[in-house]
């Protein structure tokens, strides 16, 4: 077997887990926060349309953190699989956090980002409230899927 790299390792589980503690953060404190910024601000009222501008922006920047991980989870996850490190759980939650970050941020941000330029009447379709539930469900199954990743492949370490 291959002399282990433990910085490659390590570099591994804290990518993981900081994008599992982002994609937590953004949903749970965030998002709600910026959307009930009525409670918060004096003398200012910001319209659901500009809160949507903003949080927006926060995915798009955002989304070149969840680039990066997936880039890491591919090269990562390609490079024990060649060693012969192979796990099934691995496997399957490495995937779907690949096709859920992207998913989410080459498809769903741009789209949204495109239906805001649109103006406010494009961000009160059926089209923009269902692209809207699904990439919220997107982010759900990225941030389980990247939590399954980084305990299996703990565990997997430990065993090392």
């Amino acid at each position: 077997m291959l002399k282990r790299n433990i910085y490659f390792d390590f570099g591994y589980l804290i990518t993981l887990a900081a994008t599992f503690g982002a994609v937590m953060t953004l949903g749970a404190i965030v998002a709600p926060v910026i959307f009930t910024s009525d409670a918060y601000t004096v003398g200012m009222m910001l319209d659901h349309y500009n809160m949507g501008i903003i949080m927006s922006e926060i995915f798009r920047r955002f989304s070149y953190v969840v680039y990066f991980c997936v880039a890491y989870i591919a090269v990562y996850e390609a490079v024990m699989y060649k060693s012969g490190e192979r796990d099934r759980i691995v496997f399957l939650s490495a995937f779907v956090a690949i096709f859920t970050g992207l998913l989410f941020s080459a498809v769903y941000v741009p789209r949204i980002l495109a239906m805001q330029a649109a103006g406010v009447e494009a961000t009160r379709s059926d089209t923009f409230a269902n692209l809207h539930f699904a990439s919220e469900l997107d982010f759900k199954i990225l941030a389980a899927a990247l939590l399954v990743l980084f305990v299996r492949r703990l565990m997997l370490l430990r065993r090392a």
